[in-house]
């Protein structure tokens, strides 16, 4: 059985607020669990202090059953110093996609023949004249 820790959504609607838990990979979001090791209201601050709560032993104990954490619930606990979570880099996300670099490149190959064009047509009456 692999564990897993993660959010549990409660809270009502447009007003989230997330248990911390540990459960089954296979469980639904909301559904059973195994036991809750903190929580998260989202609504609060950021610099606030109750936006998450973590029972930091608890946590250290599942972490050393095997439970493995979402990517939110690492980013809680690396700012709690349980476990460390590698910053990630992905250069390619900034790019524009695939279509729009063929429109840019199709935009740009049109302006570039109309500054020929304009070009060729202010040369042709220097030329008669």
């Amino acid at each position: 059985m692999s564990l897993k820790m993660r959010l549990a959504r409660a809270g009502t609607k447009k007003r989230p607020y997330y248990h911390i838990v540990i459960a089954d990979a296979a469980a639904p979001r909301d559904g059973k669990f195994i036991d809750v090791v903190g929580s998260f209201n989202p609504m609060l601050p950021k610099d606030s202090a109750e936006r998450v709560k973590l029972e930091a032993e608890k946590a250290a104990a599942w972490l050393k059953k095997g439970a493995q954490p979402t990517d939110r619930v690492l980013r809680f606990l690396d700012k709690a110093g349980l476990k460390k979570r590698d910053a990630r880099n992905n250069p390619q996300k900034a790019l524009p996609g695939k279509k729009r670099q063929e429109r840019e490149k199709a935009a740009a190959d049109a302006a570039a023949k109309a500054a020929e064009a304009a070009a060729a047509a202010a040369a042709a009456p220097a030329a008669e004249g």
